[in-house]
Order: C-alpha cells, then structure tokens, then sequence
C-alpha cells in the first residue's frame, strides 16, 4: 500500500496575506485555458455513485491546478485560488459532496481510494509548499505565508482530506480482512502497520493546525468536526501506542481552545479513543 508522506510541520499562521504580482498576465494565459478544457471535458454526467470515475475527476484535476501552479511560479506571482476557474479545479479535487454520495466502503475500493486521495494530498502541498526554497528543511517562513493567505482552502482541503482518509482506513481494514492466511505477507503487515501510524500522524497534524493555526474560528470548527465524524473510525484503527500518544497530546490542546463547539468536538474524539483504550 502506497502512502504519500504526510506534512508533519505545523505553523502558527499569522500576518497579513500578500498581493499577488499581476504584471504579466498573458504568460498564465495558456495554464488557465488549459484548465478551461479540463474542466470542460469533466462538466458530463459522472456516473451515479461512481468512485472510480471521480477519482479519475480529480485526479485530472490535480495535473490542470499544478499546470496553473508552475505558470504562476514562472512569472513571480502568486497562485489566486479565488479564481472562478481554479477554485472550480479545487473543488473537483476536494469534492466532499460526490464522497460523501458512495455506497458503503469496500475493500475494493482502495486503489482509486488512494489515486484520490494523493491527488489531494499533492493539490494540497502544492499550496501550501508554494514559494518554499529548496533544502532538506521545510522553508516554514513560505509555509506560514501561505497558511496565512490560504487558510480557508486549507480548511476546506482537511476537511476533505480526514473524512477521505477515513473512507480509506475503513477499506484497508475490508481489504486485508478479506485476504487468506497465506496472503498476509510480512511486507503486506509491514504496509499496513505503516498506514495505521501515518494516519495517526495525519489526524494529530490536523488537530494541531486547526487549535494553534487557524486564524479564523469557522476553519477551525471545520476539521475538528471531521475529526469528530470519524472518530469512531479512528479509535478502531490506530494501533493503541498512537491512541495514548494522541489522548495525551489531546489533554493539552482541549486547554488551548476558547470555541466551545471545537473543544466539545475534541471532547467526542477523545472519548471514542477512550472507550477503546
């Protein structure tokens, strides 16, 4: 099982968003017709509850916005994600409402599970990691710039992102359910136990960004109500080293958050690592 590595790195966001340098605008021209004629070869009828077929969507998707992205690069400025057309990608990508109309989860679904998910996990890098300078190091310099001027997309992409996940954990638990004793290969274990701890990762992550980076209140009860959503999913699938980690990690943040709404969803996902601790 494939898993894109997680952004681990938290930033405090704070500061003013800066203006984006508008001087040259015919050199974005050809990105932005680009995503016009994906866009236009995406708008037929998806297939109902057609996970594949959405998959497919935004991972077309995906590959239009890092078109958009390098032709703003070359020119200096800054990626506008209020666009109409590329606000239009984003939300094929981080598309909750075709997620959200799938049949129940299946084993099966996992490989466009994944294929979906990494493509938002690499929209949502390619925003939040514009401008970084090359190194070893995350350049948190450009990384709170960007947390700063794109928080509301950055919601919205975690959001999307741990419910999406959430689908994907109830999956891999189908699909190795699924496989006989003599499939369960030590590499195979190896995938899964690796999955398990990343997802961990992934969820602390999301909870320390929306308590100590979110700047506005309604992006932060965003993704602590994704987190509360699926806590049942969580507590079932962190390995119990992970569940400790987090309700001690938990216990310091519920001190953090002045939002009755957040702490009270906090609350709930911590009582369902609880219950199976």
């Amino acid at each position: 099982m494939r898993r894109d590595p997680r952004q681990k790195t938290t930033i405090v966001a704070n500061g003013g968003a800066c203006r984006a340098d508008r001087t040259t605008p015919i050199e974005v021209a050809m990105p932005i017709v680009r995503i016009l004629l994906v866009l236009l070869a995406l708008a037929s009828p998806a297939l109902a509850q057609d996970g594949a077929r959405d998959a497919a969507a935004a991972r077309e998707a995906a590959q239009a916005f890092r078109v958009y992205v390098e032709g703003v690069m070359k020119t200096g400025g800054r990626p506008d994600l209020t666009r109409p057309e590329v606000a239009a990608l984003l939300d094929r990508v981080f598309d909750l409402d075709a997620l959200d109309a799938l049949p129940p989860a299946q084993g099966s679904d996992l490989p466009w599970l994944l294929d979906w998910m990494e493509a938002a996990n690499a929209v949502n890098k390619l925003f939040t990691r514009y401008g970084s300078k090359p190194g070893p190091q995350p350049d948190l310099a450009a990384i709170q710039r960007n947390m700063t001027e794109y928080e509301d997309q950055y919601a919205v992409a975690m959001n999307f992102l741990i419910r999406g996940q959430a689908r994907e954990a109830v999956s891999v638990k189908m699909f190795w359910a699924g496989l006989a004793p003599e499939q369960r290969t030590r590499i195979r274990e190896e995938g899964l136990a690796g999955a398990r701890n990343s997802s961990a990762e992934f969820i602390l992550s999301a909870v320390c960004s929306a308590i100590m980076g979110s700047g506005k209140p309604d992006n932060a009860r965003l993704v602590l109500a994704a987190i509360r959503d699926t806590r049942e999913v969580w507590a079932s699938y962190f390995l119990p080293q992970h569940r400790s980690h987090i309700l001690e990690q938990l216990a310091d943040y519920t001190k953090r958050v002045p939002d009755e709404t957040a702490r009270a969803d906090l609350a709930a996902f911590a009582a369902a690592l609880q219950a199976v601790n």
